[in-house]
């Protein structure tokens, strides 16, 4: 039994353990995301150290060159001018130059190909981080619509409810007040047929405002017009 208790409470640590990853998944990829930029960020200056590092070899490398090919030139002359002494010498330190030569070449052989290791790495590393960030980038998208969906849903439709209920009263209201003007012109029954009849041309509704128009202006001026004629045919 103590050993079933003992699943039990591993086996809700780690359904916990699962949930909080899931709640802060966002989070804890960009805290990942920060650290594999600043390893990245430590491999590029490795590499640069070690280019540089590798540049420096090859000045050395050159310098020892030159200087082997200056004490020979010498050593030449020495043989020449008859100081063997001299030339044997020369001839030690043309030993130990082409020594440290050796080395230097060696040394660079195998940096070069270190080098061409690192570069390979940083190229994969820079390569996946850069699809790791656009991932980032479309999961937060994802997470923010999906928070958004999550948290909203029920204040939603409860904010759809309401649109709905205020736009039925709303119509209500408009359906009442309608039916108020019909039961108004229902009241006044004249009105209505005097406005028809207005329309019609047989006259002024009653209530009408009278507003002059311009024919009927025209109309009047020319009556105005007509009355000196017709008084003169009457005389």
């Amino acid at each position: 039994m103590f050993k079933l208790f003992e699943t039990l409470l591993r086996g809700q640590a780690a359904r916990a353990a699962e949930e909080i990853f899931d709640r802060n998944a966002l989070l804890i990829l960009d805290q990942q995301i920060r650290e594999t930029r600043a390893g990245l960020e430590r491999g590029r200056q490795a590499l640069a150290v070690a280019v540089a590092g590798d540049r420096a070899e090859a000045r050395r490398l050159e310098e020892a060159e030159a200087r082997i090919a200056a004490l020979e030139a010498q050593a030449v002359a020495a043989l020449r001018g008859g100081r063997e002494d001299l030339a044997g010498e020369a001839a030690g330190a043309i030993a130990d130059l082409e020594a440290e030569r050796d080395a230097l070449t060696a040394a660079r052989a195998r940096f070069a190909a270190e080098i061409g290791r690192i570069r390979e790495r940083v190229a994969e590393a820079t390569r996946r981080q850069a699809e790791l960030e656009r991932g980032r980038r479309v999961a937060a998208a994802q997470e923010a619509v999906r928070r958004l969906g999550a948290g909203a849903a029920r204040q939603d439709a409860a904010t759809l409810r309401e649109a709905e209920a205020t736009l039925a009263r709303l119509r209500a209201l408009q359906a009442e007040a309608a039916d108020t003007e019909a039961a108004l012109a229902e009241a006044e029954p004249g009105r209505d047929i005097g406005a028809r009849l207005e329309r019609a041309g047989f006259g002024p509704a009653e209530g009408s405002s009278g507003t002059p128009t311009g024919g009927a202006v025209l109309e009047r001026l020319r009556r105005r017009a007509a009355e000196p004629a017709a008084a003169a045919a009457t005389a």
